[in-house]
């Protein structure tokens, strides 16, 4: 580990609450069997990381402990038995550690709360934690793919199957509202996005969204009209609470329903028959594995799409980033190492 310096930056949390936020250092350290050191370039923000910082979702504290779980870096070391990468590799994180394919065990976990969080210049994880980086981003695009990309392209295309010429209805335009933009347009679908943000609609249809819809607006009698009374063969239901039944409402008969968000509201309530009737599909989506990930970069990489950045900040500006996160970016807010 020549040229490796003694110590790393990170952010680190003493209790729950931003205030309890500060910028340390820390003594470097060596990767054991199987493990990875990697130079972390850049990681980017979710709304989970918010939660986890303000209150840990719930959990009791446990600490000091350091956020984030989105990062892209370059590998610095390797130890004993690491086959799948060496010095110099570009990577990008999973949101779920030990989580390879399939269903996930009962031993996975998310990083950045309980697992080691990515809000440092350098973070030691397990090899199999990582994927290899899409070749066609920069490390500050990639590293807004772990979370959000991902649970965008586990509802529509991992478990929705999504095909050419299906309707898609996308609620609010946050990262995985906007990946799952993205990714409709990429398979041929038509894209409906639901926004109670005038500018914002402008923006979702300057990205390519087919229709932009009012959400104080009467946007499922709207998007019957322009799916000639069919509805939404697959909806992205980030809001939660009341908005689930009408999504429901939207649904075509065989319609998915995918849900992710919970901002207004964790508990679901709405009639059975329509979803007796019309064999509708609820799913709830947890991000995905690490093989999905890696179908993914594929598709990054052969398509060329590129993730929607809202803005970039300096790693020493996280309390600033986390204030424009908490505004509600259009697109993804990253930290740069």
């Amino acid at each position: 580990m020549t040229d490796t310096p003694k110590t790393l930056s990170r952010w680190q949390l003493s209790d729950y609450g931003r205030q309890h936020l500060a910028y340390v250092e820390a003594p470097m350290p060596t990767p054991g069997p199987g493990q990875i050191l990697v130079q972390v370039a850049a990681a980017s923000l979710n709304f989970r990381d918010l939660l986890m910082i303000d209150n840990g979702m719930g959990a009791p504290f446990t600490g000091p402990w350091t956020p984030g779980s989105d990062m892209a870096g370059r590998v610095m070391a390797v130890g004993d038995g690491v086959k799948r990468w060496q010095a110099g590799d570009e990577v990008i994180s999973t949101f779920y550690a030990g989580w390879i394919d399939g269903r996930p065990s009962p031993e996975v976990f998310p990083l950045g709360g309980p697992g080691p969080g990515m809000l440092a210049s350098h973070v030691l994880l397990d090899a199999q934690w990582v994927a290899a980086a899409p070749t066609t981003l920069n490390l500050a695009q990639a590293s807004t793919l772990p979370c959000a990309a991902l649970t965008a392209w586990f509802a529509l295309i991992e478990q929705g199957g999504l095909r050419a010429g299906q309707t898609v209805l996308i609620h609010g335009t946050g990262g995985v509202a906007l990946f799952g933009l993205q990714l409709a347009r990429l398979h041929g679908a038509r894209t409906v996005v639901v926004s109670g943000d005038p500018a914002k609609r402008a923006q979702v249809l300057a990205m390519g969204a087919s229709h932009a819809l009012a959400r104080d607006g009467d946007w499922i009698a709207e998007l019957r009209e322009l799916t000639q009374g069919q509805g939404a063969d697959h909806v992205l239901e980030l809001v939660g609470g009341a908005n689930v039944e009408r999504s429901v409402q939207a649904l075509a008969p065989g319609g998915r329903l995918s849900v992710i968000g919970v901002l207004d509201g964790d508990r679901i309530g709405t009639s059975a028959y329509p979803l007796i009737r019309h064999q509708t599909v609820l799913q709830g989506i947890n991000v995905g594995h690490r093989r999905a990930l890696e179908d993914l970069v594929r598709a990054i990489d052969v398509n060329r799409l590129t993730p929607a950045i809202a803005a970039t900040y300096a790693a020493s500006e996280l309390p600033a980033a986390l204030d424009h996160l908490a505004r509600g970016a259009f697109g993804k807010v990253v930290v740069t190492f």
